[in-house]
């Protein structure tokens, strides 16, 4: 199997071959940086409508882990278009954390669809270093799609424990990879250094539940499913919360 998988992954970089150029050339990461936050404002809503019912099951007890005053203080990092936004309760105050600055226009017209949020301010940074938020501020951490494509998972959840309050709670929802003894497997290893190009950074293989797994969370509520999405490649899915 390793051997075909190679021989595949030969094929799809010479197949991909200016891609790799432009990256060598160090242009392609401007490119993508540029481009990316349109096309993910097309996949947010196909992926919305696909995931909408998990979504809002998902969120459903947001509200649960709101302070004394009632009021929910949520951080979403890489928060991306700003997708989950009509997912959170009325009167949320929501800070958003990515460290793309094209993503801000996006953003921006997500803040002005969903004016029954509090929307606090937009930070570009990278979830790694969230210095700008004050230890133990925030009532709940979201991250949707982001574990896939941070460079070090293990100092993300470190900085979410640390800006979290005292039984706050983390959410999230990501691709994952499939089991190994899978077809499906099999392409998510063919095709990930061309995806990890394409798609700036995300990674088809991680296992993102076992640094979930690992972490200084008190409690964790995670599941595992094949998403309703199109494309078989990203079907694995994990999502649930971790509780500090």
């Amino acid at each position: 199997m390793t051997l075909a998988v190679q021989a595949m992954r030969l094929v799809v970089c010479i197949v991909a071959f200016p891609m790799f150029l432009l990256n060598l050339l160090g242009m392609w990461s401007w490119v993508c940086k540029k481009c990316f936050p349109f096309f993910l404002k097309q996949f947010a809503m196909i992926y919305n409508w696909k995931m909408a019912s998990l979504k809002q099951e998902l969120f459903s007890n947001l509200q649960e882990f709101a302070g004394p005053s009632g009021k929910l203080t949520l951080l979403e990092v890489g928060c991306g278009t700003g997708a989950n936004f009509k997912f959170y309760p009325p009167g949320c105050r929501v800070t958003c954390i990515d460290p793309n600055p094209n993503f801000e226009k996006f953003l921006f017209k997500s803040v002005a669809e969903n004016r029954q949020l509090q929307f606090e301010r937009f930070v570009v940074a990278a979830g790694e270093d969230m210095h700008q938020v004050t230890d133990g501020s925030v009532d709940v951490v979201v991250c949707t799609l982001v574990l896939c494509s941070v460079n070090n998972q293990e100092k993300i959840l470190r900085e979410v424990c640390r800006v979290l309050k005292p039984g706050g709670a983390f959410y999230f929802i990501d691709h994952v990879a499939d089991e190994r003894s899978t077809w499906n497997y099999f392409w998510q290893q063919v095709l990930a250094r061309v995806w990890f190009l394409a798609f700036d950074g995300c990674n088809l293989t991680r296992e993102s539940w076992k640094t979930i797994e690992q972490a200084s969370f008190s409690k964790l509520n995670l599941q595992h499913i094949q998403a309703p999405l199109p494309l078989t490649l990203v079907q694995p899915h994990i999502y649930g919360y971790a509780v500090k």
